[in-house]
């Protein structure tokens, strides 16, 4: 923050009890992941105040009890740059973790391309993927994840024809591929700056759209408000992340498809509370 004359930051770091007295154990990996996440967040959204809630491990309860201490706390918007293979038991994941109204919940679609990651996959998650930018020009990124979730249920804000029964991933997106990636600053196990990418830095700067555009009505599905208002989004239309049985779900068109969703953020008017 200092580098960019941003000031101090509201910040605070918590376990996954909520306690600052005994965090996790320092990871190289997570630390990486973490420093992104916080400097995507104070790129966007500097005046923010910072909760960054630190799971004991990288299981889904661990990682999902992190995310109801976040919003116990009084988070309105919770970024997710992790995620995995679906499976059957997620849906009831879902119904612990991540059902929390009035709270806009991001979460990385993956870097593997094309094929659904959970808990971007999930009902109650804006599913965030990725694009390249080369001067002016913005394309899907081939590593972001996109696809239909196999156990999902399709939100009733999907109006959108994306060809999927269940939840289609994403819904929108944000700059990902490491290749025109972002300045990161890191000291655990590194010397200082690094160039990162991944859809672990859009879901943040997503969540930090969300945060700049106004707090979420208290039973509103934040989601919603993109889909409402999607004609305020930047609409990607070339871009590629794999094969896949139907064209919108993996190669970038006019409208939705896989890889960016409804498009990029054009402003803030897409992601402003619709109640």
């Amino acid at each position: 923050r200092q580098q960019y004359g941003l000031g101090t930051a509201d910040f605070e770091k918590v376990n996954q009890d909520g306690s600052t007295g005994s965090l996790p154990s320092a990871d190289a990996g997570w630390a990486e992941e973490e420093s992104l996440d916080l400097d995507m967040v104070s790129a966007v959204a500097p005046k923010a105040k910072i909760l960054l809630v630190e799971a004991n491990s990288a299981s889904t309860d661990d990682l999902g009890a992190a995310e109801n201490t976040a919003v116990k706390l009084g988070a309105k918007f919770v970024s997710n740059s992790w995620g995995g293979a679906e499976d059957s038991s997620q849906t009831t994941a879902d119904q612990q973790y991540f059902t929390h109204p009035g709270v806009a919940i991001t979460a990385s679609s993956g870097d593997n391309g094309y094929g659904a990651s959970w808990p971007a996959s999930s009902e109650n998650v804006v599913g965030v993927g990725g694009t390249s930018l080369s001067g002016g020009t913005e394309t899907a990124w081939s590593g972001a994840g996109s696809g239909c979730s196999a156990y999902e249920a399709k939100p009733s804000w999907q109006t959108s024809a994306t060809g999927c029964d269940k939840k289609a991933i994403a819904d929108v997106s944000a700059v990902a591929d490491p290749n025109t990636g972002l300045a990161v600053y890191d000291t655990y196990q590194q010397s200082g700056w690094l160039v990162v990418g991944g859809t672990s830095a859009s879901s943040p700067i997503i969540a930090s759209v969300f945060a700049d555009a106004g707090t979420p009505g208290a039973s509103d599905e934040p989601a919603n408000y993109v889909w409402q208002q999607a004609s305020q989004l930047t609409d990607i239309t070339s871009g590629s992340n794999g094969s896949c049985a139907t064209q919108q779900w993996c190669n970038a068109g006019q409208g939705w498809d896989g890889p960016t969703g409804l498009g990029t953020p054009k402003g803030v008017g897409a992601f402003k509370p619709t109640s």
